[in-house]
């Protein structure tokens, strides 16, 4: 009995303990569902900032919002240099997926090397961002995009496009890969055409792809405009016809530089070889120096103008004033000073207009050295021109303290002396304004420190200008730089290079410079040629015909009057008389 009661007994403690069981595995369930209740309280409310920011840290990233490099313009509001939207290819290397395929794909895309991708997306996986090619053409970027590849993105920014290309790229420069001013205008108004970068707020995905602007943070400013002196027309009639020039005379290289008259503005300034300043692929660096402005060269008897001036102004000398050239041949100490074409008594005037050594070194020896040294420096050589550009020669004008006799002599005309072409370009604006020396500009309205200089006096100045046009006709050294339609009045050059200590018996500077209308003076040309080689070696022979085209197409392009009476046959008037003219 006691036995069968024993059953009953058992069977209500092993309910009691299912029971118990099961009463604690509910408070394991109800303490572990309090403690997460608990936890994201704390998580959702002390906590939430704190976990906000870790979570903004992943998916959140500030972006540069890259700025519109400002334009540059000619003095007609012509573009000559315009930033452009491109698109630039970066990646988080770590975040990449992609196959050996598509990194080929990539490569052919991007021409490059498959070799080159891959090390960018694989060999830098320590580093949070790699650019992989940078200002993509269009095309190529939206190949890109249909590749679809997971942490691939592109980013805006700006790339800078040269219309006028050649033309003009010695005067502009360009910029490099961050559109920042490497050479040129680019780089001496860097500050003013750069804008200043804004910054953005992105969400990014897990694959560090771009889903959403979040915030803008500070908004691009975009840089400034640049309008320049420069007259496209001009630029362009003069590149075309130094070039034309360069390569019938076989000449190294070739410069030219046109100025206002009355303004000193610079008009058009170029160099023979240029550079596609869209294309530096393969360009030499001496390419792309403005060489019209960083050269320096000795000028030969461009320079004699102004020591005959020099001498003028002390009252000794009229153009009338007769000098013996000695047969073209007169000994300084142990040197011999020779003229190309012998003479023997000649005028001032006529020093001028048959380009005479022997006449001018006669001249320059007759004056105190210091007084000549003034003079010339006056006329700004020896001083760069303050024109807004970098690295401006300042030529090299030695202090007459250290002058002997035949470096006196020699200097009269344009040996033992070098200047830029630019130099001498505007040290002739002392013969188009009455003695008085220009400032020169290349950037329309920009203020100039430099103030005019007066140089010589008027009669001076007038008289010698008289005297240049001389130099133009059939007696003249130049009379292929004449115009039909406009009096001319220039000067030619002809210097054997330096070299080894001396100078090269058949390697020579061939220049001529020159103004017109000479009544009233609108233009300056200056033209250098390198090196001809083509048999003809002369500046009124190789530079007198660019200075005729060019001068001759760029009056009648900015409807200059002319100023050349010519001969007209009339039919009596109504008095029966003659018409006169």
């Amino acid at each position: 009995m006691m036995a069968r009661m024993g059953k009953p007994s058992g069977h209500l403690l092993a309910l009691h303990l299912k029971q118990w069981r099961s009463t604690f595995i509910l408070a394991l369930l109800l303490v572990w569902l309090a403690a997460m209740v608990g936890r994201a309280a704390y998580l959702q409310g002390l906590r939430h900032a704190f976990l906000q920011h870790k979570g903004d840290a992943l998916a959140n990233r500030v972006v540069e919002m890259p700025a519109h490099r400002g334009m540059i313009f000619d003095r007609n509001r012509e573009p000559l240099a315009i930033s452009t939207p491109v698109e630039s290819l970066w990646c988080n290397p770590a975040d990449v997926e992609a196959s050996p395929g598509q990194v080929r794909q990539i490569a052919a895309i991007l021409q490059m090397k498959p070799a080159e991708v891959r090390d960018k997306l694989e060999d830098s996986r320590n580093r949070g961002f790699v650019y992989i090619k940078r200002r993509l053409p269009p095309d190529q970027a939206e190949a890109v995009t249909r590749l679809d590849i997971p942490g691939l993105s592109l980013q805006r920014e700006y790339r800078r496009y040269y219309p006028a290309g050649e033309a003009v790229a010695g005067l502009l420069g360009f910029t490099g890969v961050d559109d920042s001013g490497e050479e040129g205008l680019e780089l001496a108004w860097q500050n003013w055409l750069a804008g200043k970068p804004g910054s953005q707020r992105v969400l990014e995905d897990r694959h560090g792809n771009v889903i959403e602007d979040v915030q803008s943070i500070l908004s691009p400013r975009p840089g400034h405009d640049l309008q320049l002196a420069i007259d496209m027309r001009l630029q362009y009639l003069a590149w075309h016809e130094l070039e034309l020039a360069v390569t019938a005379n076989k000449a190294r290289s070739g410069s030219i530089v046109v100025l206002d008259a009355r303004t000193g503005e610079v008009l058009a300034m170029t160099n023979v070889p240029s550079f596609n300043p869209n294309n530096l692929d393969g360009v030499k660096p001496w390419q792309m120096r403005n060489r019209a402005v960083t050269d320096q060269y000795e000028p030969g008897s461009t320079l004699k103008p102004f020591t005959v001036t020099a001498a003028l102004d002390t009252g000794r000398y009229s153009p009338e004033t007769v000098i013996d050239t000695e047969g073209g041949s007169w000994q300084v100490g142990v040197n011999r000073i020779h003229d190309a074409h012998p003479e023997g008594m000649l005028t001032v005037s006529q020093v001028i207009e048959k380009s005479s050594n022997v006449g001018a070194s006669k001249i320059a020896l007759s004056l105190e050295s210091q007084y000549m040294w003034q003079k010339l420096h006056d006329c700004g050589f020896g001083v760069a021109p303050v024109s807004g550009f970098p690295g401006v020669a300042e030529g090299d004008l030695r202090p007459w303290q250290h002058w002997r006799p035949i470096e006196q002599a020699t200097m009269s005309y344009g040996n033992g002396i070098s200047v830029s072409l630019l130099q001498l370009a505007r040290a002739y604006t002392v013969f188009t304004n009455h003695g008085v020396l220009l400032p020169v500009s290349l950037v329309e309205g920009a203020r100039n420190t430099s103030q005019p200089v007066r140089v010589y006096s008027e009669k001076s100045a007038d008289e010698m200008a008289a005297m240049l046009e001389n130099v133009v006709t059939p007696e003249g050294t130049a009379p292929l730089a004449s115009l039909a339609d406009y009096r001319v009045a220039g000067k030619t050059g002809t210097a054997h290079k330096p070299d080894h200590g001396g100078y090269s018996a058949n390697r020579y500077i061939a220049s001529f410079i020159g103004f017109a209308p000479a009544s009233r003076p609108r233009l300056i040309v200056a033209v250098m040629i390198d090196e001809p080689s083509a048999g003809q070696y002369y500046g009124g022979t190789v530079a007198g015909p660019v200075f005729h085209n060019v001068m001759d197409n760029a009056l009648h392009l900015l409807d200059v009057a002319p100023d050349k009476v010519m001969p007209v046959h009339a039919g009596p008037d109504e008095t029966g008389k003659a018409a006169r003219t």
